[in-house]
């Protein structure tokens, strides 16, 4: 039996719909147009299904049958269900970089719900940046939210192996430069590494997000884990359907929902799955649309504590997402690192995050790790701070050469992708394994966007002298598929005149993770002479949208955000006049 705090005439569709007026009329017979009745909505609420599919999104394809079975689940609940297209954000496929577009997802989601006779909102998204896009609005506008994961697509194949997407693409991409594979075996490799709808599954991004999502408590318990192709995902479909028309009448919101123990569990589960590197910046964004000061060394005092005990790729060697289901899911995580989370959390479930998951087993100890058995004895990311990076910058420890924890090598500097590009095939570059590889003027305003350049290549004579590893430093991001020694995220970036513009070819940088330490070893003297001698690069865009983009994008430590859209930058929101 539902819990009803609200009558139907408290519902916020009610404004639309059942007052006798003049506006209230047209609402009426244009919802008459399309063939409603008025028993399709009197008395219901009206659900929201913001549904990030295109044509063009290879992680989203299935959304065009699953937003019917989340209908389904609407209707089957006594609900009206409506659905609203929102930007897709491809992530192979948008250029720069679907992070420039990230923002606009979340104005556009808080938006739709905001000018919609909406009562509640099914969110379908996924693919990278959709998750923490449509959380951000939804969070804004504060209306009950469910999100619905896209899932992970299946295990790649290739002669028996398993593929894993991103990770496998860069490993034998190197393999290929050394002469190890032929184009052919590369061709294969291309034609098996993606092999049904759903998002990476690897432990990128888009799984990083999505299981976050449901540490923070906007998933059905268990819905995180499961891959897009299984039949479990289409029940999950109609049962957010089902669990939302609940929730409007429950008027369980997501302020109801979030504290900063929400934001604490996320970044546990994040530390322990061996997360992206781009939950940062995610989980940043999202806890400060929420009102709390969510920060970087939140995620460092926190990976202090936990282990990565998912033995996923990149992380681990041999295992996937699906692999991951098998075992136990997230659900099963989270059971194993109990002890490191606030178990009275509120869900979506409207029960608290530690009942969800009181029954939970792992399957499988190799996949799911138990604590005294981790793969990596602290959280996959740490943040380190010094002359280079002042305010911050990441380091993902759990997927590299640990050599590299501490290590003094000489600067090799790119301005731009370019160059990088062109040099990094030249058989006479001036690098060795010790060299630290620099991209800059890569961040929010200078990339733009701050595109996943990150994990610069290895220069191929290296590679063919069979080197996989060297540090790499940027104020790009990275793909959560990615591996290796890569420092990312520089705050403040190159090119609004951080520190990172001021080193140059042949300066030492050191880097000493157990200090959390990254320092260019050049006098402060020096420093001031070569600020005072910097100067501003062109403008990226002059105008539209990137220009408004330039004009309010935060930095990376503070989650690269409008600064506008942030719940501190003026008062909230008044509900849209009908008139």
């Amino acid at each position: 039996m539902t819990r009803k705090n609200k009558t139907p005439e408290e519902l916020r569709s009610h404004r639309w719909y059942g007052v006798e007026d003049l506006r209230a009329f047209g609402h009426r017979s244009r919802t008459m147009q399309m063939g409603y009745d008025a028993e399709d909505w009197t008395g219901k609420p009206v659900i929201g299904i913001i549904n990030t599919w295109s044509d063009i999104n290879q992680c989203h394809v299935h959304f065009k049958e699953r937003v019917a079975d989340v209908k389904r689940g609407v209707l089957q609940a006594g609900g009206f269900p409506i659905e609203l297209p929102a930007i897709s954000l491809s992530e192979p496929l948008v250029k720069p970089t679907t992070m420039l577009y990230r923002n606009l997802l979340a104005i556009e989601t808080e938006e739709l719900i905001r000018s919609h006779p909406v009562d509640a909102v099914v969110l379908m998204g996924g693919c990278d940046k959709t998750t923490p896009g449509l959380l951000m609005g939804a969070i804004s506008m504060d209306l009950p939210t469910i999100f619905f994961p896209a899932g992970p697509m299946l295990r790649g194949n290739w002669k028996g192996v398993k593929l894993g997407s991103g990770s496998d693409t860069w490993k034998y991409y190197d393999e290929l430069r050394a002469g190890k594979i032929t184009q052919q075996d590369w061709t294969e490799v291309e034609q098996g590494i993606a092999r049904s709808f759903g998002h990476c599954m690897t432990m990128g991004t888009a799984s990083t997000m999505t299981s976050i999502a449901e540490a923070l408590g906007f998933v059905l318990s268990g819905g995180a884990s499961i891959p897009a192709p299984d039949s479990n995902h289409i029940r999950l479909a109609a049962q957010c359907g089902r669990r939302i028309v609940e929730m409007a009448w429950e008027d369980l919101k997501p302020s109801d929902i979030l504290t900063r123990a929400s934001f604490e569990n996320g970044i546990a589960a994040a530390m322990a799955m061996g997360c992206s590197t781009n939950a940062i910046i995610h989980v940043v964004a999202m806890g400060r649309r929420a009102g709390f000061d969510i920060g970087l060394d939140d995620f460092d005092r926190i990976g202090r504590d936990v282990p990565v005990i998912a033995n996923i790729r990149p992380n681990g060697d041999t295992y996937l997402m699906e692999d991951f289901y098998y075992a136990g899911g997230l659900r099963a995580m989270l059971k194993t690192i109990e002890p490191h989370l606030a178990t009275d959390a509120m869900t979506v479930t409207g029960r608290t995050i530690g009942e969800n998951i009181a029954d939970a087993q792992v399957y499988d100890s190799d996949v799911i790790r138990p604590l005294d058995n981790p793969i990596y004895e602290s959280g996959a990311l740490v943040v380190l701070k010094g002359n280079l990076a002042p305010d911050g910058c990441v380091m993902k420890v759990s997927a590299m050469d640990r050599r590299f924890l501490k290590h003094t090598g000489p600067a090799l500097v790119f301005d731009d992708y370019p160059a990088m590009k062109a040099a990094i095939n030249d058989e006479n570059l001036d690098a060795t394994e010790d060299t630290v590889l620099i991209l800059r003027n890569a961040g929010p305003k200078g990339g733009p966007g701050m595109p996943e350049w990150g994990m610069l290549p290895v220069p191929t004579k290296l590679v063919k002298q069979g080197v996989r590893d060297m540090l790499r430093l940027s104020d790009a991001r990275m793909s959560g598929t990615s591996y290796g020694a890569c420092i990312l995220h520089v705050a403040p970036e190159a090119y609004v005149g951080g520190p990172l513009a001021l080193v140059q070819t042949g300066d030492l940088i050191t880097v000493d993770v157990e200090k959390r330490l990254i320092q260019m070893e050049i006098d402060d003297a020096e420093l001031e002479r070569r600020r005072a001698a910097w100067k501003p690069l062109a403008p990226r865009y002059e105008r539209g949208y990137g220009w408004m983009f330039s004009q309010h994008i935060l930095q990376a430590d503070s989650g690269c955000d409008f600064d506008y859209l942030e719940t501190d930058f003026g008062a909230p929101v008044a509900e849209p006049a009908i008139f």
